[in-house]
């Protein structure tokens, strides 16, 4: 009798054992699984990433060549800040380029011009003073602050990781690290800001709103009324006019540097932008060279709505 109770509850204990046995070859396999549905999904992004990236740099290249192109070709893309747009299968594919000369250049601009675009951007008469003089001082050569500005000693002293470079800007990220520079101010001005058009002025016929109302004494009025009047000449394949309230800020001319900004949408709505900067030079072994080369940030609608369609060009 106790033999076979023995029996029994070896059994049982058995059984016990191959249902834990079970349970966790179950879990096991179910954790496998769920790592390879991870990874397949993890590849799967990885490889659309991809093919956005090589879609949006073709399309930036596609641009340059377009800058190439002779002004006597009636087809050539203008960098007048219109978008071409096509498709290739289920990704679709828009670029933008235009001039750096509609922008403000960090390094040459007239000093009323940024102060102008500081105001324009919701600083006050004090607060634009002081960003100026810490913009003008970290680009100059000297050690010596101005009234409102900052050097070494001030960036020390407010326990900053950054010093002034006493050089031009080399880069526009720079600015983020000037005395006064908030996050939210540079992400708010930086699309009106350059550091490779290399001239005094602006273009006004390349400017964008936000750049036109940097313009000292200039009523909003004023620049959506010459907006306006600028897109129907461009429209009807004109010269825009000059914006008169700019003579004092005027740039003649595209310049050699141009803005390009390429996004790509795939079918399984993954977005790729890629921002380029390239400056065009009289020279057949090396008619170009790219100035800037990033990622660009999809969430910013940079891109205006009505495009051209080039799918056939």
């Amino acid at each position: 009798m106790r033999a076979a109770v023995r029996m029994l509850r070896q059994r049982g204990m058995a059984l016990v054992l191959v249902l834990w046995a079970l349970a966790l070859l179950t879990v096991i396999a179910g954790s496998f699984s769920f790592s390879m549905r991870t990874e397949a999904v993890l590849a799967q992004n990885l490889v659309a990433t991809a093919q956005a990236r090589a879609l949006a740099d073709g399309a930036v290249h596609r641009g340059i060549y377009e800058l190439l192109k002779p002004d006597s070709d009636a087809a050539k893309w203008k960098p007048d800040g219109k978008i071409h747009a096509w498709e290739s299968g289920e990704a679709k594919i828009r670029v933008m380029m235009a001039g750096e000369s509609g922008k403000i250049d960090l390094n040459t601009a007239p000093d009323m011009l940024l102060k102008g675009m500081f105001q324009s951007a919701g600083l006050g008469e004090e607060e634009s003073v002081a960003l100026l003089d810490a913009v003008l001082d970290w680009r100059d050569a000297d050690e010596l602050p101005r009234p409102n500005g900052a050097e070494l000693a001030d960036y020390v002293a407010a326990g900053s990781k950054y010093a002034p470079s006493n050089a031009p800007f080399g880069m526009l990220e720079e600015l983020q690290q000037v005395k006064g520079m908030s996050p939210a101010l540079y992400r708010k001005i930086r699309g009106a800001l350059t550091v490779f058009s290399g001239q005094p002025g602006i273009n006004p016929a390349l400017a964008s709103r936000q750049v036109l109302l940097a313009i000292p004494g200039v009523e909003a009025a004023q620049v959506d009324a010459y907006i306006a009047q600028r897109q129907e000449y461009i429209d009807s394949g004109q010269t825009p006019p000059p914006f008169s309230p700019a003579s004092g800020f005027a740039s003649a001319g595209p310049g050699t540097a141009f803005f390009l900004r390429a996004e790509v949408k795939l079918g399984s709505g993954g977005v790729f932008v890629r921002e380029a900067v390239v400056g065009l030079a009289q020279d057949r072994k090396r008619p170009f060279r790219i100035l800037s080369w990033k990622e660009g940030d999809a969430a910013e609608q940079t891109l205006e709505p009505k495009a051209m369609d080039v799918s056939n060009k």
